[in-house]
């Protein structure tokens, strides 16, 4: 019984520790991500996206706010489901195409102001921390 008590501890500390390290990775509250890069090319729009609180992403798309939850500790990135606001603006094809991208994501890698999301089709994203 001790035994159990002890690995449901060590459990619930490492996950604790994960969800400080994702935000510490991330950049956390402090940090707004702007999307350069798309499958190599210049993105044609604005989208950012951010770490607001562990277990949470947040940002804009190129016509809406969008938010959702994150279920997986760095190097996974695992993000959804994805909501957001309904405006149309002439970009919704760009942000469709983000925000499926951002919810298909699931390899992350950090480097100083780098981030870069993949997706298991190859779909990249680049972004830069903002100043």
């Amino acid at each position: 019984m001790k035994s159990l008590i002890s690995i449901a501890l060590l459990v619930v500390s490492l996950t604790a520790c994960r969800a400080d390290d994702f935000q510490r990775i991330y950049g956390g509250a402090d940090r707004v991500w702007l999307l350069k890069e798309f499958n190599g090319a210049p993105f044609p729009t604005r989208a950012t996206l951010t770490f607001p609180k562990a277990g949470e992403i947040a940002g804009e798309g190129p016509c809406n706010r969008y938010f959702g939850g994150m279920k997986a500790p760095y190097p996974t990135f695992d993000a959804g489901p994805i909501g957001s606001t309904r405006r149309g603006c002439p970009e919704i094809e760009a942000e469709v195409a983000f925000l499926a991208a951002l919810e298909t994501a699931s390899i992350s890698k950090v480097e100083d102001d780098t981030l870069v999301l993949i997706s298991p089709d190859g779909t990249r994203m680049v972004f830069r921390a903002s100043d």
